[in-house]
């Protein structure tokens, strides 16, 4: 039974790799956009080289292990070292450290141009201007119009980006350092109490993406997520003018109405916004449209009725250290307000 444990584990971190991947991607060599395909090349540079370097490496080693043991078979010593031969090492050793030289010479210049062309987006105004705020341990994503600020769209824990639009993202951080990592799109960029940071991606591939913090946070830092839909512009249209309407209250006498009731009359207001109503705390994410989000708890559950009632219940046993209190509703009360929630769509 001892010798199947290890194969056991094996396939228990193989289970966790592939679940913990469900819903979207989340890799530096998976390309989604054009700074991170520079990245990812020069990634692959750099892979190619230490592997190559690794190989001589190790060949040289056991190259020089069976000589040695060789020499210690024959017992004769070298007092008198052989000019040739010594001749022979130098250049060798000469040779080694100039290709050294010149293959750091080539990854650092090959490095300075990808940095650049990573850059380069910036150079032109955005279509698109969004503000991401780092809070422990969840994002605050807010779409800016700067024509007609009412026309502004705040989420959390989810980035809609058009494909083939340059995206400006504006960064800053409420309470401690964070780093908003989008590996499928960008490299990492760190938000940094009272120094707001900004960089431009544009995404040439729909699909399902993850980002996440890549700067410990505090106690919850492995679960702050932020998931990233990347789609034609006319999706992503159609998904901005749905997220500034306005969700319609619930008819009276309704499940619902009574949910929305207990929302507005309970702790929920004073940290949750929802447009239409006077629910407008700034503590927590808003939750205009909720129901339209993939996922909660920035990315710990997915948004399922049973998992909104957990997360209401007992946010510490989800995320422990989180700021949201634990609740205590009733069977009834808590099934109202889930769909309340649910309903705002």
């Amino acid at each position: 039974m001892k010798r199947r444990q290890p194969a056991r584990g094996v396939l228990f971190i193989a289970a966790g790799l592939v679940a913990s991947s469900c819903g979207g991607r989340q890799s530096a060599v998976d390309a989604a956009g054009i700074q991170a395909e520079r990245l990812e090349s020069l990634w692959w540079i750099f892979f190619w080289v230490t592997a190559v370097v690794y190989i001589v490496v190790m060949v040289l080693l056991i190259v020089a292990f069976f000589r040695k043991k060789r020499s210690n078979e024959e017992e004769r010593p070298d007092t008198i070292p052989d000019p040739t031969r010594e001749n022979r090492a130098t250049r060798i050793v000469g040779g080694a450290v100039a290709i050294t030289v010149i293959t750091l010479f080539v990854l650092m210049i090959t490095s300075f141009r990808a940095g650049r062309a990573v850059n380069s987006l910036g150079e032109k105004p955005p279509d698109l201007s969004i503000k991401v705020t780092g809070h422990q341990w969840w994002w605050e994503v807010e779409y800016q119009d700067e024509g007609n600020p009412s026309n502004n769209v705040t989420t959390a824990n989810e980035l809609h980006v058009p494909i083939g639009r340059t995206v400006k993202i504006m960064l800053q951080s409420n309470d401690v350092i964070h780093s908003l990592w989008m590996p499928n799109f960008h490299g990492k960029k760190d938000l940094v109490p009272i120094y707001p940071t900004t960089f431009y991606f544009e995404a040439d591939k729909s699909g399902n993406y993850w980002g996440q913090c890549a700067e410990f946070c505090g106690y919850e830092h492995a679960k702050m997520r932020i998931a990233i839909t990347a789609e034609s512009p006319e999706d992503f249209q159609t998904w901005l003018n749905a997220g500034r309407r306005t969700p319609p209250p619930p008819s009276d006498g309704t499940v619902e109405s009574r949910g929305r009731d207990i929302f507005l009359q309970s702790v929920c207001a004073q940290c949750h916004t929802v447009s239409g109503t006077n629910a407008a705390g700034r503590v927590g994410p808003n939750l205009t449209h909720i129901a339209a989000r993939p996922y909660i708890a920035a990315g710990s559950l997915q948004n399922t009725g049973e998992n909104l009632e957990a997360w209401i219940t007992d946010p510490q046993h989800i995320k422990p250290g989180v700021y949201m209190p634990m609740n205590q509703y009733s069977d009834d009360d808590l099934l109202a307000l889930t769909a309340y929630l649910k309903s705002l769509k």
